[in-house]
């Protein structure tokens, strides 16, 4: 089915605008002359710091967090719950995103990582897994093999985060404390089945995944989906490329799901980061007239891009903002049609190791009456709010 002129237009525009950012930022890159002069005097030597704990225990390390948050949302909605962010879900009280632990141990030729967790993060994560089930409490439990002699080859098999987007599930790891459209409502979380890898130059590795399909532990239907990944490094930038393909109906392989995920992260200074994420998604459903041809409106798509900075201001603080624009001309991941953007800035001070706290402004806006207000649903086109969290983590340090 041809894309609608709108669509192809703002393909074209997010096309355009990732391009340009591209080059202006490669071209702001510093580039570094030779030093001629002699070397200065070596300094004292200083004592060496002392070692990290290891949270290790017969060769499986242990790590985990706590993420809890309050989230003062202006409109005051009379549901209590923000609309959007995703895991964030409670306003105007005091909430517990996830606790988490992981144990893993890294491939020797053979390793496993098993992630358990509790809270509202979780519950989204699995929300197609049956209420009750201890398959909601799992993020990831998956086997490694990464034979000495295979070249950098690895295999991973069972439940395994999804390869696209510009986030992850722990907020803690991202730049933001909410997460962004883009994350909540254009890819997968997570993929059973079988995930590989494979080193193909010294800048460029490659995977293959064949997985049950988007969020699926028990699969619902016979099919299997796709997914093919490229990673291409270099010194100041890294270009991260997913494609997924495959039935993703239930009860049914007929009508296919394609996504397109592309993400540039950049890194011109050691303080100063950035990344330009692109999404394009496309579901088509099991409608088909009495000739077999497919219905008119059998075909949703949606799109958005996100651009997103971080400045290292101290050691111990920085500022990251972000800026998403989001389409879903059906309504198939929002439940309405709409056109969404949104706008985040995000304040992280480490307090002490192992603890940090993040406080942000964020406001979502819509094209239509979408966001609850007071007693009124479905009545503005805003949602400002103020995201204060808190997280509390211990093993490998960030």
């Amino acid at each position: 089915m041809p894309h609608s002129n709108k669509t192809k237009s703002v393909t074209r525009i997010a096309i355009a605008v990732l391009a340009s950012c591209t080059g202006i930022l490669l071209m702001a890159l510093p580039t570094q002359g030779q030093d001629t002069s002699p070397p200065p005097a070596a300094p004292a030597a200083a004592p060496a710091p002392a070692a990290p704990p290891t949270w290790s225990v017969g060769g499986i390390d242990f790590s985990g967090l706590i993420d809890g948050y309050f989230t003062g949302n202006f409109n005051n909605p009379a549901s209590g719950l923000n609309q959007l962010q995703n895991f964030n879900f409670y306003s105007n009280q005091f909430s517990l995103g996830m606790a988490k632990v992981t144990a893993a141990h890294s491939p020797d030729p053979v390793g496993f990582q098993l992630d358990l967790g509790y809270g509202k993060a979780f519950d989204v994560i699995n929300s197609a897994e049956p209420s009750g089930s201890g398959l909601r409490n799992i993020e990831q439990a998956y086997v490694s093999l990464k034979p000495a002699k295979a070249k950098g080859f690895e295999a991973d098999f069972g439940q395994f985060v999804t390869s696209a987007g510009a986030e992850v599930i722990e907020s803690m790891t991202n730049w933001n404390y909410s997460h962004s459209l883009l994350f909540a409502y254009a890819i997968p979380y997570f993929h059973f089945g079988l995930r590989t890898s494979m080193p193909v130059t010294k800048t460029f590795t490659a995977g293959v995944q064949v997985v049950n399909g988007w969020n699926d532990t028990v699969d619902n239907n016979t099919g299997k989906t796709f997914g093919f990944t490229g990673v291409y490094t270099k010194p100041k930038y890294t270009l991260y490329t997913n494609y997924y393909v495959g039935p993703e109906n239930s009860g049914t392989n007929v009508g296919w799901r394609n996504l397109i995920d592309a993400n540039l992260v950049l890194t011109p200074t050691p303080k100063l980061s950035a990344y330009i994420n692109y999404d394009y998604g496309q579901n088509r459903n099991a409608d088909k007239d009495e000739s077999g041809h497919y219905t008119s409106g059998s075909l949703a798509r949606w799109q958005g891009i996100a651009i997103a900075g971080h400045y290292q201001v101290t050691a111990k603080s920085s500022f990251s903002p972000r800026f998403e624009y989001y389409l879903d001309p059906q309504g198939f991941n929002t439940g309405t049609a709409q056109k969404l953007n949104e706008f985040t800035i995000t304040y992280e001070y480490k307090m002490v190791e192992g603890l940090l706290a993040r406080v942000e402004f964020r406001n979502d806006h819509s094209n239509v009456p979408f966001f609850d207000k007071n007693d009124n649903p479905a009545s503005s086109q805003n949602q400002p709010a103020v995201n204060v969290g808190l997280i509390a983590f211990f093993g490998p340090k960030r």
